[in-house]
């Protein structure tokens, strides 16, 4: 499930470990195909949409709800979000539990700025990369794997930035499989 949300909806590491059930569901149990982003859980506090609509990411969100149940972690009483607590988060440890948050700080010419990261739940994705074959997987991949999709589909950067929640040209390049010239020629022209 980590890998075909991460792929399909470019969403990343930390926002999807700190994703709650209410986030990706109705209360009335049918899982939203449109999933706000809430600024709090988003890098640089920006809000914004991920679409989960591919087939075999739905499946593997289903699949994972069944296994929750069958183990009974974070259900609540009742019938709303099918059983769940609205307020648990979507992706839990092999216990069962919500990952843990570390707080990094990164120096920038305007100052400080501290910011939540999911490293537990990043080793735990970059280890199924390796166990797959895949060396080099990295929580950035599946973003990577969707933006070039979606330049190579589309022919859209634009949509790349959106997906990728950047809208600096330098930090939406490293992404993209294209040539840099290419890019900067291109939001040359947009702009």
């Amino acid at each position: 499930m980590l890998l075909w949300l991460t792929h399909t909806t470019g969403i990343r590491v930390t926002e999807l470990s700190l994703l709650k059930i209410s986030d990706v569901m109705f209360p009335s149990g049918d899982l939203r195909s449109e999933v706000f982003l809430r600024p709090v859980i988003t890098k640089h506090c920006r809000p914004r949409t991920i679409y989960l609509t591919h087939v075999r990411a739905i499946e593997a969100v289903e699949e994972w709800l069944d296994y929750r149940q069958r183990r009974g972690w974070e259900c609540g009483q009742g019938a709303t979000y099918r059983g769940f607590w609205g307020g648990s988060t979507l992706v839990l440890t092999h216990k069962g539990r919500a990952f843990e948050q570390s707080f990094k700080t990164r120096k920038l010419k305007t100052g400080s700025k501290t910011y939540r990261v999911c490293d537990s739940l990043q080793q735990s994705i970059s280890r199924t990369y390796r166990r797959a074959g895949i060396w080099g997987g990295s929580s950035h991949s599946g973003r990577r794997t969707l933006a070039n999709r979606v330049v190579a589909s589309t022919g859209s950067i634009e949509l790349a930035q959106q997906i990728l929640g950047h809208s600096e040209l330098e930090h939406v390049a490293p992404y993209l499989d294209i040539d840099p010239q290419i890019i900067r020629l291109a939001f040359t022209l947009a702009l």
